[in-house]
């Protein structure tokens, strides 16, 4: 048995069976791939894989076990890189961070300046996506911690902490009738087309409950992933947007007008998510502070001992 062909197995499962992608991923041949998954099998003495004639279809139950130790091995290789990185050069290295769009537009770049002039030596990566892509470039291991709200909460192999709540603003060109509502309904956005994020970002289910709550059908015209866009194509008369409130300014958003809308949705929780078994560098740590706060080292720390949980605010 070697970390190779533990690799292998981990790396199969992550392309969903897919002997040419996982090889591809690794920059080896498939031959060698099935070759050592079937060495380890015949050394453990069980099938990991369930096979469908030459395809790998699934996972065995001892499989799942085997899975699960395998990919606990591999967090521990990399942790003890982490260790003697953090003890050799301290203040360098590199830091990859998932967000949705919301996020990294709006709420992340304070954050980035602080953190790039107290830890000029850290190289920063953002990797954008929905709330489940973000997730999974945590759990395969491309980014170090998740920032996002919705699918974030309910992933048991995250550690998921709260950072701060947020709610909605409607939004709409200046001589709309509906900035002239007072007080800002339900029943008085369900009367125009709407524009609002699609349905797997930024706190969509709260806008689909509150009208469901109120028997309304709101109609959504238009879907986008981005605020930008979402404003864009208000700013043209398609629609009344919905979006996070802290994505409208004022300032920048000259054109638009904006009623906020927090009592009429619940509010919805950001939250950073962290790999169970993750070991974290003290620049990490420090980020994750400068975003929130009360998340000190030794409150993530203490998180991470008791695994993923989701810790309330």
């Amino acid at each position: 048995m070697n970390l190779q062909q533990i690799r292998y197995v981990v790396e199969v499962s992550r392309h969903g069976m897919n002997v040419s992608e996982a090889a591809e991923a690794l920059f080896t041949s498939q031959p060698g791939v099935s070759k050592q998954i079937r060495l380890l099998e015949e050394e453990l003495g069980v099938d990991i894989f369930l096979r469908h004639g030459k395809r790998l279809v699934g996972l065995t139950d001892p499989g799942k076990q085997v899975l699960a130790i395998a990919e606990r091995m591999l967090r521990d290789q990399t942790n003890l890189r982490l260790v003697g990185e953090e003890f050799r050069h301290e203040d360098e290295g590199v830091l990859s961070i998932a967000t949705t769009h919301t996020q990294a537009r709006y709420a992340l770049p304070p954050v980035i300046q602080r953190f790039m002039r107290a830890y000029p030596r850290v190289r920063l990566n953002l990797h954008q996506g929905s709330p489940t892509q973000v997730c999974e470039y945590v759990l395969s291991g491309e980014a170090d911690i998740a920032i996002a709200t919705e699918a974030i909460a309910e992933n048991e192999n995250l550690v998921m902490l709260p950072c701060y709540q947020w709610n909605r603003r409607v939004i709409a060109p200046k001589d709309h009738p509906i900035l002239k509502a007072q007080p800002l309904t339900l029943e008085e956005i369900a009367r125009w087309p709407l524009i609002t994020y699609d349905f797997a970002f930024t706190g969509r289910n709260q806008i689909n409950k509150a009208c469901l709550g109120r028997g309304l059908k709101p109609n959504v015209v238009l879907t986008a992933i981005d605020s930008d866009v979402i404003k864009t194509y208000v700013a043209l008369g398609l629609g009344v947007g919905i979006l996070a409130s802290m994505a409208f300014d004022p300032t920048a958003d000259k054109n638009l007008g904006a009623l906020e809308a927090g009592h009429l949705f619940e509010s919805s929780t950001t939250r950073i998510g962290i790999r169970t078994g993750s070991l974290l560098r003290r620049y990490t740590f420090a980020f994750i502070e400068f975003f929130a706060p009360a998340l000190s080292r030794k409150v993530v720390e203490s998180s991470l001992e008791g695994g993923g949980t989701d810790v309330g605010l």
